[in-house]
C-alpha cells in the first residue's frame, strides 16, 4: 500500500467513526462497480447517504472537497444509480456528501458537507 493509500485509509477510518458518532448507520464501504467506487454508503434516519472521503496532510493545493469537481459527481451518480438498482432500492430518499479529513501534525479536523449534488 503506498503513502496515499494509506493516508485515504485513515481518513475513511476517521470519517466512518465521525458519521457513527453522528447516529448514522455505515452500510457498506468501499463498494465497488464497474462504474467506481463508493466510499462508503449509509443511512441518515430514512435517507441513502452516498459519501466520498477526502483526505488531506496539507492545504497547499486547495480544499479536499474541490477534487469533487463536475467529473467525479457524475461518477458517483453512476455508482448510486447502480447500487439502487442491483439492491432494488426504490422510492427512497438519496444525499450525496463530502467528508473532508485534514491530518495535521498534532491530530486531525473533520468538515461534513452534505448535499453536494
Amino acid at each position: 500500500m503506498n503513502r496515499n493509500q494509506e493516508i485515504g485509509k485513515i481518513g475513511e477510518d476517521l470519517a466512518e467513526k465521525y458519521l457513527k458518532n453522528k447516529e448514522y448507520k455505515i452500510i457498506q464501504r468501499n463498494y465497488r462497480c464497474r462504474q467506481g467506487e463508493m466510499d462508503i454508503i449509509a443511512k441518515d434516519k430514512e435517507e441513502i447517504v452516498f459519501i466520498e472521503v477526502k483526505t488531506r496532510t496539507t492545504i497547499n493545493f486547495g480544499r479536499p472537497s474541490e477534487a469533487v469537481n463536475y467529473i467525479k459527481r457524475e461518477h458517483l451518480q453512476n455508482i448510486a444509480r447502480y447500487y439502487l438498482y442491483t439492491n432494488k432500492i426504490t422510492k427512497t430518499q438519496i444525499r450525496f456528501d463530502v467528508v473532508e479529513i485534514y491530518l495535521w501534525p498534532k491530530g486531525h479536523s473533520v468538515n461534513h458537507i452534505k448535499q453536494i449534488i
